[in-house]
Protein backbone atom coordinates (compact mmCIF):
# COMPACT_ATOMS: atom_id res chain seq x y z
CA UNK A 1 0.00 0.00 0.00
CA UNK A 2 0.90 3.42 -0.67
CA UNK A 3 1.22 6.21 1.68
CA UNK A 4 -1.45 8.56 1.61
CA UNK A 5 -3.16 11.17 4.03
CA UNK A 6 -6.43 9.89 5.68
CA UNK A 7 -9.51 12.15 6.53
CA UNK A 8 -12.80 11.17 8.55
CA UNK A 9 -15.45 14.55 7.81
CA UNK A 10 -18.38 14.58 9.69
CA UNK A 11 -20.82 16.19 7.14
CA UNK A 12 -21.22 16.05 3.12
CA UNK A 13 -19.77 19.50 2.37
CA UNK A 14 -16.34 18.62 4.53
CA UNK A 15 -16.12 15.93 2.81
CA UNK A 16 -16.75 17.15 -1.07
CA UNK A 17 -14.22 19.67 -0.03
CA UNK A 18 -11.65 17.54 0.65
CA UNK A 19 -11.54 15.88 -2.38
CA UNK A 20 -11.23 18.94 -4.49
CA UNK A 21 -7.51 18.99 -4.10
CA UNK A 22 -5.13 16.60 -5.24
CA UNK A 23 -5.83 12.84 -6.18
CA UNK A 24 -7.99 12.07 -3.64
CA UNK A 25 -11.11 9.13 -3.18
CA UNK A 26 -13.90 8.46 -1.38
CA UNK A 27 -13.74 5.57 1.17
CA UNK A 28 -16.93 3.98 1.49
CA UNK A 29 -17.36 0.70 2.62
CA UNK A 30 -14.05 0.02 1.64
CA UNK A 31 -14.58 -3.79 0.37
CA UNK A 32 -13.31 -3.11 -3.10
CA UNK A 33 -10.76 -0.08 -2.69
CA UNK A 34 -8.90 -1.05 0.56
CA UNK A 35 -7.81 -4.34 -1.38
CA UNK A 36 -6.93 -2.79 -4.72
CA UNK A 37 -4.70 -0.15 -2.32
CA UNK A 38 -2.90 -3.33 -0.29
CA UNK A 39 -1.94 -4.89 -3.75
CA UNK A 40 -1.04 -1.38 -4.73
CA UNK A 41 -3.67 -1.89 -8.00
CA UNK A 42 -4.86 1.53 -6.63
CA UNK A 43 -3.38 4.60 -4.70
CA UNK A 44 -4.46 8.26 -4.17
CA UNK A 45 -3.05 10.91 -2.12
CA UNK A 46 -5.69 11.22 -0.34
CA UNK A 47 -8.39 9.00 1.60
CA UNK A 48 -11.86 10.39 2.60
CA UNK A 49 -13.47 8.27 4.78
CA UNK A 50 -17.64 8.93 4.87
CA UNK A 51 -18.48 6.70 7.83
CA UNK A 52 -18.82 9.47 9.95
CA UNK A 53 -21.47 11.31 7.88
CA UNK A 54 -24.39 9.82 9.66
CA UNK A 55 -27.21 11.78 6.99
CA UNK A 56 -25.66 9.44 4.62
CA UNK A 57 -27.71 6.45 6.13
CA UNK A 58 -31.04 5.28 5.91
CA UNK A 59 -34.19 4.19 4.25
CA UNK A 60 -37.17 5.92 3.26
CA UNK A 61 -40.45 4.86 1.03
CA UNK A 62 -42.43 7.50 -0.23
CA UNK A 63 -43.32 8.85 -4.31
CA UNK A 64 -43.20 5.54 -5.22
CA UNK A 65 -39.51 5.03 -4.79
CA UNK A 66 -37.31 2.97 -1.86
CA UNK A 67 -34.85 5.69 -1.09
CA UNK A 68 -31.45 4.35 0.00
CA UNK A 69 -28.78 6.61 1.74
CA UNK A 70 -25.78 5.81 -0.30
CA UNK A 71 -23.66 4.99 3.14
CA UNK A 72 -26.34 2.49 4.07
CA UNK A 73 -24.95 -1.09 3.99
CA UNK A 74 -25.99 -4.44 2.18
CA UNK A 75 -27.00 -6.33 5.50
CA UNK A 76 -29.50 -3.01 6.83
CA UNK A 77 -30.97 -3.16 2.78
CA UNK A 78 -31.50 -6.98 3.16
CA UNK A 79 -33.34 -7.02 6.89
CA UNK A 80 -35.33 -3.96 6.58
CA UNK A 81 -38.99 -5.00 6.38
CA UNK A 82 -39.69 -1.44 4.78
CA UNK A 83 -37.46 -2.79 1.43
CA UNK A 84 -39.10 -6.36 1.86
CA UNK A 85 -42.79 -4.84 1.74
CA UNK A 86 -42.17 -2.55 -1.69
CA UNK A 87 -39.38 -4.60 -3.20
CA UNK A 88 -38.81 -8.02 -1.94
CA UNK A 89 -36.41 -8.72 -5.10
CA UNK A 90 -33.91 -5.79 -3.29
CA UNK A 91 -34.12 -6.99 -0.38
CA UNK A 92 -33.20 -10.79 -1.57
CA UNK A 93 -30.58 -9.29 -4.21
CA UNK A 94 -28.95 -7.63 -0.84
CA UNK A 95 -28.70 -10.61 1.34
CA UNK A 96 -26.90 -12.44 -1.58
CA UNK A 97 -23.77 -9.90 -2.09
CA UNK A 98 -20.58 -11.57 -0.63
CA UNK A 99 -21.02 -13.31 3.21
CA UNK A 100 -21.68 -11.52 6.24
CA UNK A 101 -18.86 -9.03 6.58
CA UNK A 102 -19.05 -7.81 3.04
CA UNK A 103 -23.00 -7.50 3.70
CA UNK A 104 -22.07 -5.17 7.18
CA UNK A 105 -19.21 -3.31 5.39
CA UNK A 106 -20.03 -2.59 1.97
CA UNK A 107 -22.51 -0.20 1.15
CA UNK A 108 -25.28 0.82 -1.95
CA UNK A 109 -23.66 3.50 -2.69
CA UNK A 110 -20.08 2.18 -2.80
CA UNK A 111 -21.05 -0.42 -4.78
CA UNK A 112 -22.34 1.52 -7.68
CA UNK A 113 -19.71 4.01 -7.62
CA UNK A 114 -17.47 1.42 -7.76
CA UNK A 115 -19.35 -0.38 -11.03
CA UNK A 116 -17.87 -3.62 -10.69
CA UNK A 117 -19.14 -5.63 -13.63
CA UNK A 118 -20.23 -8.38 -11.72
CA UNK A 119 -21.74 -6.66 -8.77
CA UNK A 120 -25.29 -7.09 -8.14
CA UNK A 121 -26.90 -3.38 -7.13
CA UNK A 122 -26.27 -1.88 -11.05
CA UNK A 123 -28.99 -4.98 -11.87
CA UNK A 124 -31.23 -3.43 -8.98
CA UNK A 125 -30.70 0.31 -10.58
CA UNK A 126 -31.34 -0.74 -14.12
CA UNK A 127 -33.93 -3.74 -13.51
CA UNK A 128 -35.84 -1.14 -11.13
CA UNK A 129 -35.56 2.12 -13.21
CA UNK A 130 -33.71 3.95 -10.62
CA UNK A 131 -31.81 7.03 -10.24
CA UNK A 132 -29.08 7.97 -8.11
CA UNK A 133 -28.80 11.36 -6.05
CA UNK A 134 -25.72 13.29 -5.56
CA UNK A 135 -24.55 16.63 -3.98
CA UNK A 136 -24.84 17.91 -7.47
CA UNK A 137 -27.57 16.38 -9.49
CA UNK A 138 -29.72 13.67 -10.08
CA UNK A 139 -28.44 10.62 -12.62
CA UNK A 140 -30.84 8.24 -14.33
CA UNK A 141 -29.54 4.66 -14.04
CA UNK A 142 -30.02 4.29 -17.27
CA UNK A 143 -27.21 7.08 -18.10
CA UNK A 144 -25.26 6.15 -14.91
CA UNK A 145 -22.46 3.11 -16.69
CA UNK A 146 -20.42 4.10 -19.30
CA UNK A 147 -18.12 1.48 -19.35
CA UNK A 148 -15.66 -0.99 -17.38
CA UNK A 149 -15.40 0.58 -13.95
CA UNK A 150 -16.72 3.73 -15.31
CA UNK A 151 -19.93 6.00 -14.46
CA UNK A 152 -21.28 9.16 -15.36
CA UNK A 153 -19.76 10.03 -11.72
CA UNK A 154 -17.59 13.29 -12.21
CA UNK A 155 -14.48 13.97 -10.33
CA UNK A 156 -15.21 14.79 -6.78
CA UNK A 157 -18.81 14.24 -7.26
CA UNK A 158 -20.38 12.60 -4.36
CA UNK A 159 -23.31 9.80 -4.09
CA UNK A 160 -25.84 10.65 -1.31
CA UNK A 161 -28.78 8.35 -1.97
CA UNK A 162 -30.30 5.83 -4.75
CA UNK A 163 -33.90 5.60 -5.65
CA UNK A 164 -35.52 2.40 -7.19
CA UNK A 165 -38.98 2.47 -8.35
CA UNK A 166 -41.27 0.45 -6.80
CA UNK A 167 -42.68 -2.48 -9.44
CA UNK A 168 -45.43 -4.37 -9.61
CA UNK A 169 -43.38 -7.42 -9.25
CA UNK A 170 -39.43 -7.94 -9.67
CA UNK A 171 -37.08 -10.71 -9.29
CA UNK A 172 -33.29 -11.13 -9.28
CA UNK A 173 -32.04 -14.25 -9.81
CA UNK A 174 -27.62 -14.78 -10.38
CA UNK A 175 -25.40 -17.65 -11.08
CA UNK A 176 -23.00 -17.02 -8.19
CA UNK A 177 -19.13 -17.25 -8.58
CA UNK A 178 -18.60 -19.65 -5.44
CA UNK A 179 -15.58 -17.61 -3.59
CA UNK A 180 -16.63 -14.26 -4.22
CA UNK A 181 -20.00 -14.55 -4.63
CA UNK A 182 -20.08 -11.98 -8.02
CA UNK A 183 -22.41 -12.72 -10.02
CA UNK A 184 -21.00 -14.75 -13.09
CA UNK A 185 -24.50 -14.33 -14.97
CA UNK A 186 -27.41 -12.51 -12.86
CA UNK A 187 -30.54 -11.10 -14.04
CA UNK A 188 -33.47 -8.51 -12.99
CA UNK A 189 -36.92 -8.62 -14.23
CA UNK A 190 -39.42 -6.44 -13.19
CA UNK A 191 -43.20 -5.24 -14.17
CA UNK A 192 -43.48 -1.43 -13.61
CA UNK A 193 -45.62 1.13 -14.89
CA UNK A 194 -42.99 1.96 -17.63
CA UNK A 195 -43.50 -1.23 -18.84
CA UNK A 196 -40.80 -4.87 -18.22
CA UNK A 197 -37.05 -4.15 -17.87
CA UNK A 198 -34.43 -6.86 -17.84
CA UNK A 199 -31.48 -5.95 -16.23
CA UNK A 200 -27.95 -7.72 -16.98
CA UNK A 201 -24.84 -7.91 -15.00
CA UNK A 202 -21.48 -10.22 -14.60
CA UNK A 203 -21.75 -10.23 -18.92
CA UNK A 204 -20.29 -7.61 -20.42
CA UNK A 205 -17.59 -4.61 -18.99
CA UNK A 206 -20.80 -2.72 -17.40
CA UNK A 207 -24.55 -3.58 -16.12
CA UNK A 208 -27.02 -3.24 -19.42
CA UNK A 209 -30.10 -3.57 -20.30
CA UNK A 210 -31.61 -6.20 -22.65
CA UNK A 211 -33.64 -4.81 -24.60
CA UNK A 212 -34.63 -7.73 -27.31
CA UNK A 213 -36.11 -9.50 -24.13
CA UNK A 214 -37.91 -6.65 -22.78
CA UNK A 215 -39.97 -6.33 -26.02
CA UNK A 216 -40.17 -10.31 -26.10
CA UNK A 217 -41.67 -10.36 -22.60
CA UNK A 218 -44.05 -7.11 -23.35
CA UNK A 219 -45.37 -9.60 -26.07
CA UNK A 220 -45.84 -12.77 -24.01
CA UNK A 221 -44.62 -12.59 -20.18
CA UNK A 222 -43.48 -16.16 -19.78
CA UNK A 223 -40.63 -18.19 -19.04
CA UNK A 224 -40.81 -19.64 -22.37
CA UNK A 225 -40.33 -16.51 -24.41
CA UNK A 226 -37.48 -15.33 -22.03
CA UNK A 227 -35.58 -18.47 -22.99
CA UNK A 228 -35.88 -18.33 -26.20
CA UNK A 229 -34.30 -14.75 -26.93
CA UNK A 230 -30.35 -15.22 -27.29
CA UNK A 231 -27.62 -12.89 -26.73
CA UNK A 232 -25.21 -12.21 -28.93
CA UNK A 233 -21.75 -13.04 -27.82
CA UNK A 234 -19.92 -10.33 -29.80
CA UNK A 235 -19.16 -8.40 -26.59
CA UNK A 236 -19.68 -10.79 -23.85
CA UNK A 237 -16.85 -11.51 -21.53
CA UNK A 238 -14.98 -14.80 -21.26
CA UNK A 239 -12.12 -16.08 -18.46
CA UNK A 240 -11.44 -18.90 -16.92
CA UNK A 241 -14.84 -18.85 -15.33
CA UNK A 242 -17.37 -19.01 -17.96
CA UNK A 243 -16.77 -18.62 -21.89
CA UNK A 244 -18.63 -15.85 -23.79
CA UNK A 245 -20.99 -18.41 -24.97
CA UNK A 246 -21.59 -19.81 -21.37
CA UNK A 247 -22.36 -16.72 -20.02
CA UNK A 248 -24.63 -15.40 -23.41
CA UNK A 249 -26.69 -19.12 -22.67
CA UNK A 250 -26.70 -18.45 -19.02
CA UNK A 251 -28.57 -15.27 -19.41
CA UNK A 252 -31.41 -16.84 -20.76
CA UNK A 253 -31.65 -19.17 -18.29
CA UNK A 254 -31.20 -16.70 -15.33
CA UNK A 255 -33.94 -14.87 -16.95
CA UNK A 256 -36.50 -17.38 -17.56
CA UNK A 257 -36.00 -18.49 -13.83
CA UNK A 258 -36.94 -14.65 -12.84
CA UNK A 259 -39.77 -14.42 -14.82
CA UNK A 260 -40.76 -17.84 -13.18
CA UNK A 261 -40.47 -16.59 -9.70
CA UNK A 262 -42.46 -13.35 -10.54
CA UNK A 263 -45.37 -15.64 -11.81
CA UNK A 264 -45.20 -18.12 -8.92
CA UNK A 265 -45.23 -14.78 -6.42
Amino acid sequence: MYIFDYQRPTDRKAAVEAVQDGDARYLAGGQSLIQAMKLRLSSCSRLVDLGAIEDLRGIAVGGGYVTVGAMTTHAAVARSPEVARAIPALACLAGGIGDRMVRNRGTVGGSLANADPAACYPAALLGLGGKVQTNLRVIEGDTFFTGLYETALEPGELITSVSFAIPRKAAYVKYKQPASRFALVGVFVSQGEGGIRVAVTGVKGNCFRFTEMERRLEEQFTAVAAKAVMLPEDDVNGDMHGSAAYRAEMVRIMASRAVSAILAS
